[in-house]
């Protein structure tokens, strides 16, 4: 497997395909169902399977839909041993990339201060502005304390235990 094969999406769509298989809609409903704000755009979930079944970590196949036939996608073994090699990642390796979150996190924030800068000179829209900004910052806020507890929590190094 080439490491630049294989995106975080892409590991999240293996995850959600799962060994029970499932089709791109069934993908984006996944996806849609468990977080609250999707980061990746709705034909992601159409073409990434597709990328992954060409280079074989998925296979395809055709069943009936309620108006036509659609594809669904199950993990093959190389599918399967990359999902369990990626979950199976040191915890040095998810600790440092969490880390890397308050770089952003400061980047975003510097450029709420030059939204509140910007509010400050549109009066007619200012009382609004500023609640979206004070909502903004109370959403880094969150970001930070995750990477706080992800740090506190994996600081022993041990890997918590992984079900494919």
């Amino acid at each position: 497997m080439v490491d630049n094969e294989l995106s975080l999406f892409s590991y999240e769509i293996l995850g959600l395909v799962g060994r029970d298989g499932a089709g791109p809609h069934d993908l984006l409903r996944l996806a849609r169902r468990g977080r609250m704000l999707a980061w990746a755009g709705e034909s992601q979930y159409y073409t990434e399977p597709k990328r992954l079944a060409k280079l074989g970590y998925l296979s395809a196949r055709k069943v009936p839909g309620k108006t036509r036939e659609r594809t669904v996608y199950t993990l093959t073994e190389k599918g399967l041993e990359a999902l369990a090699q990626y979950a199976s990642r040191p915890v040095p390796v998810t600790r440092h990339s969490m880390g890397t979150l308050r770089e952003d996190v400061a980047d975003l924030r510097s450029r709420l201060d030059d939204a509140e800068d910007t509010a400050a000179r549109l009066p007619h829209r200012e009382k609004y502005l500023r609640l979206a900004i004070r909502f903004l910052r109370g959403l880094l806020d969150l970001h930070v304390e995750l990477v706080d507890d992800v740090e506190r929590e994996l600081k022993s190094g041990e890997a918590p235990s992984v079900r494919i």
